[in-house]
């Protein structure tokens, strides 16, 4: 096994230096925000999709576009609004009067990258309409089923729900996200290097692609090898079953839950452990990869009850509690 893991760690190695030079394309024009574009690639890399919090102005939109121009993949970005419909996202049929036929015109959601911009400004009905593009990768139009391009990642944005004129989001909806991000204000030293790169009016945006969507597949199957221990996949399933049943693991938590992590969380959570293992350069997943990534996975997943909100009393809070109490193999 010793000798299949070193084999392993070479290979991904070897595949994660291939990522440096999207690296240094991408900070040409972002700065800062690693964590957001290591956890992009995380999704991106998984099959999974992002639910990204933040008040405006912090460079979310220029981020997922930036890394759609280094990786050769389409973008679409669609800005969500209260007068939204759900054709407007996956497209309608028309009607031809000359031909009496009906024709398909395809919405922004056939897009590699698609970004969904402030999401919870939008009615439920409309934040629905992405659940089948997220769930199956496809969309239903009229009678007729398509696929949407390959890879596929949907990238949402959201106010904090406090702001005036949000909706809180369907918790299947949201179930759906694979990470939850929270970003915060850069500190001076970053602004003062976005004050000199963007003060232009028209600032220099452009940088090379440097990995096509079959590399990104490669990618995939990667991950899809790296060693994960029984006892690590005991560690995930505790760590899941702990927001569920907290008494179970001697934990006092119990009254501040209203429901825990679903199977979905599970699979995510290994699946988002890998990939930061891969971005460690390692061929094996650790306890540190599962807890540096859990609260992106769990944060969304858990929620809370009236008890704890009037304590203020976060699921953060809640996670790391059983990240702490939970023992460590």
């Amino acid at each position: 096994m010793s000798a299949n893991v070193n084999e392993l760690n070479r290979i991904v190695a070897e595949r994660r230096d291939g990522l440096l030079p999207l690296y240094k394309e991408l900070e040409k024009v972002i700065v800062g925000q690693r964590q957001l574009i290591d956890r992009l690639l995380v999704g991106l890399m998984t099959g999974g999709h992002i639910l990204l919090e933040g008040v405006p102005g912090l460079a979310k939109t220029l981020a997922i576009r930036t890394l759609a121009q280094g990786l050769r993949l389409n973008f679409h970005r669609i800005q969500f609004t209260p007068d939204l419909l759900p054709a407007d996202i996956i497209g309608t049929q028309i009607y031809n009067p000359r031909s009496g036929e009906f024709s398909v015109k395809k919405g922004p959601v056939f897009a590699n990258l698609v970004l969904a911009d402030e999401i919870n400004r939008a009615p439920a009905k409309v934040q629905s309409a992405l659940l089948e593009a997220m769930q199956e990768k496809q969309v239903t139009i009229g009678e007729t089923s398509y696929p949407l391009q390959q890879p596929f990642l949907v990238m949402a944005t959201q106010n904090p729900i406090e702001q005036e004129g949000t909706y809180h989001l369907p918790e299947a909806q949201v179930d759906r996200f694979m990470l939850k991000l929270k970003i915060s204000y850069p500190s001076k030293e970053e602004e003062l290097i976005i004050l000199e790169r963007m003060s232009r009016v028209e600032p220099d945006l452009a940088i090379q692609p440097v990995l096509a969507p079959a590399e990104i597949f490669a990618l995939r199957q990667t991950i899809d090898q790296i060693y994960l221990d029984d006892k690590i996949k005991r560690y995930i399933v505790d760590i899941v079953h702990a927001t569920r049943r907290p008494a179970e693991y001697q934990l006092d938590i119990g009254p501040y839950i209203q429901y825990g992590a679903s199977p979905r969380a599970t699979i995510f959570l290994t699946r988002a452990a890998k990939a930061q293992a891969f971005l460690d350069g390692r061929g094996y997943v650790t306890p540190q990869d599962v807890k540096s990534i859990g609260q992106d996975v769990l944060r969304h997943r858990l929620l809370v009850t009236y008890e704890a909100e009037a304590e203020d009393i976060t699921s953060e809070v809640l996670i790391q509690r059983i990240f702490d109490h939970l023992k460590v193999p």
